[in-house]
């Protein structure tokens, strides 16, 4: 697949669900930061100094065995993707908003074929090599991003140090580089008002609660991403396995409040789920928000085996049909935000036979 298709498709590996554990966890993702050798760090870079990372980074990418890294790699400037593939690239979850602030001329993307594995280039580091995967997968992703991370440091050279680790232009991913993160449905604590709670005990454990596309983003469709603070002092399999114990703790939790839920009120909790169904099915204009909203609900009720015939793929996929970006690229044109929510109704009626 070429990053061209990847642009046509909704759909990523990390959606299947089929993935352990893939009725609350829908995706997890290992990342680490590197960073060059004697090149400043991209804040600092000047065009030239950019472009050399970028060749640099080029030249590894062809170098790499496909056998090792487990399939092919491209490279392509985000200069020659027009705003909106960019966006859908964010959508995807293959490149971070942060990615796109500043000038896009001075970064790239890097896909395997199949999408498991992205690389940003010059991002906040040089290189930040992620993987992602369905449900609770996070031995199996950091297993990728280490093949991935040895192939290219045969023709790169990192900034490393014996005493602290790898070098970082944000002093709290030193050591690892590793960010490893679960993204998380948590509808039943949040509406058994344990929510708050529960990520406030997260925190205290050395871990971070972000939104659905990260850092400063809100948690859209009651999704979450739970992550690791520490980078430094612990090995990569530690920070792993502390996550793993983390999410391990919160499936418990979220399913003993589903549980509580459906046995204390189930017409309520039935009658929630099928509202959102038909509406799904039969609303007329529907903003991304609300249509997230809804999913959440619908989301629900498959966990619950409430509604059969719908699958988690089905809905993981639409999170990025209904998006802006790619409603536009389907109806090949620009559209204001009104026509969009009955394009997006329309698409979503046809999608879950309204």
């Amino acid at each position: 697949m070429s990053l061209k298709d990847t642009l046509n498709s909704a759909h990523s590996h990390w959606m299947d669900a089929g993935g352990p554990e893939s009725d609350i966890v829908v995706s997890s993702r290992v990342r680490v930061a590197r960073n060059l050798a004697g090149m400043p760090f991209p804040h600092l870079m000047s065009a030239e100094k950019a472009g050399e990372v970028i060749q640099a980074v080029k030249l590894a990418v062809e170098k790499a065995d496909a056998g090792e890294i487990g399939g092919g790699l491209e490279l392509m400037p985000l200069s020659e993707l027009s705003p909106l593939e960019r966006q859908i690239l964010v959508d995807k979850h293959l490149i971070s908003p942060d990615h796109l602030l500043n000038n896009c001329q001075n970064k790239a993307v890097v896909l395997r074929d199949d999408e498991v594995v992205s690389i940003m280039v010059n991002e906040e580091d040089h290189l930040r090599i992620q993987c992602l995967m369905p449900g609770l997968s996070l031995r199996e992703a950091w297993e990728v991003v280490n093949r991935v991370d040895d192939a290219l440091e045969k023709t790169l050279d990192y900034a490393f140090s014996e005493k602290i680790g790898y070098l970082t232009s944000c002093p709290t991913n030193t050591g690892t580089g590793m960010r490893a993160s679960v993204m998380v449905h948590l509808l039943g604590l949040k509406l058994t008002r344990q929510l708050g709670g529960v990520l406030g005990a997260i925190g205290k454990l050395g871990f971070t609660v972000r939104g659905l596309y990260g850092e400063g983003t809100e948690a859209l469709g009651d999704l979450f991403q739970v992550s690791n603070q520490i980078t430094l002092g612990q090995s990569e399999e530690e920070i792993i396995d502390s996550l793993i114990s983390v999410t391990v703790q919160i499936l418990s939790q979220e399913r003993a409040a589903r549980a509580a839920l459906y046995k204390n009120s189930p017409q309520l909790v039935e009658d929630r789920v099928f509202r959102a169904f038909g509406t799904l099915q039969n609303a007329r204009i529907l903003s991304s928000e609300e249509a997230m909203r809804l999913f959440s609900d619908l989301r629900l009720g498959i966990g619950l085996n409430i509604i059969s015939g719908i699958s988690v793929r089905k809905l993981n996929e639409l999170m990025v049909e209904i998006q802006p970006a790619f409603l536009m690229r389907l109806a090949g044109r620009e559209m204001p935000a009104a026509e969009r929510d009955v394009f997006r109704a329309a698409l979503i009626r046809k999608e879950l036979g309204g």
